[in-house]
Parts: structure tokens; sequence; C-alpha cells
């Protein structure tokens, strides 16, 4: 079950630039072992719906598009397992994350590649406003 969103996760995400979906606490053996947040933020064709895991540490362990509307070859190719695996143990320690500063832009496609890292950012933002 999703878990019931607050102000302050809502607007977390808001800051960061994207929309909270929902968030569901991950449990293994029954203990927190981080989140699964759904958020939605814009590309280049329209919004980027993806999925991110932000573990107990509050790393990203993972990130997967839900739905997008990003050019076929061009905006898609930011879609692929390569360039959202950049994204893989970053977390607020690495600061706000950014296209061509600690995320590399995939060719073509900066647009999408700065919808995916805003999506990623207001995640990490909040997994933060949760403690």
């Amino acid at each position: 079950d999703a878990l019931e969103l607050t102000g302050d996760m809502t607007a977390a995400a808001e800051g960061a630039g994207a929309t909270l979906d929902s968030v569901y606490e991950v449990l293994v053996g029954g203990e927190n072992a981080g989140y699964a947040i759904k958020v939605v933020a814009s590309g280049s064709q329209g919004s980027i719906e993806m999925m991110v895991g932000v573990d107990g540490e509050g790393a990203v362990n993972g990130v997967s598009i839900v739905s997008h509307s990003e050019t076929s070859g061009i905006g898609t190719n930011v879609m692929g397992n390569e360039a959202r695996f950049q994204f893989q143990g970053k977390s607020a320690a690495d600061g706000t994350l950014a296209v061509g500063s600690n995320v590399d832009a995939i060719t073509g496609a900066t647009v999408s590649t700065r919808g995916v890292t805003t999506g990623v950012n207001a995640a990490l933002a909040v997994a933060g406003a949760m403690g």
C-alpha cells in the first residue's frame, strides 16, 4: 500500500521541480529498507513518469521509467539502462544533481536527461523530507 502523502513530502518534490505521485515503503524482514517514490517531471515532449528507488541510506538504487512521450530514438535513449545507471548510488550528499556537472547528458537528448534528473532530485528530496 502507498504511504499517505504529507505536505512536506509534496512540497519537497515540488521544490525540486517535479510532482509527487506516490510513495511506497520497502520492507526487508519487517524493517524499513528504503522507499519506492513515483514522481512526474517534464521532458522535452511531455511528462516523464518514473519510479525511483531510494535505499535506507538515502542513495538511489534504481530508476524505472513508467511512461513518457519523448521522441523515439532520441529522447527515449535516456530511458535506457545505461543512461539510468548513472544515478545509481547518488544521494543528497552529492548535492543537487545537474546535467553537465554530476550527470552526463545523453547526446541529442539533453532536455529529456534533465527531466529524468529532476525526477531523481525530487525523489531524493522526498526521501529526505521523511527523515
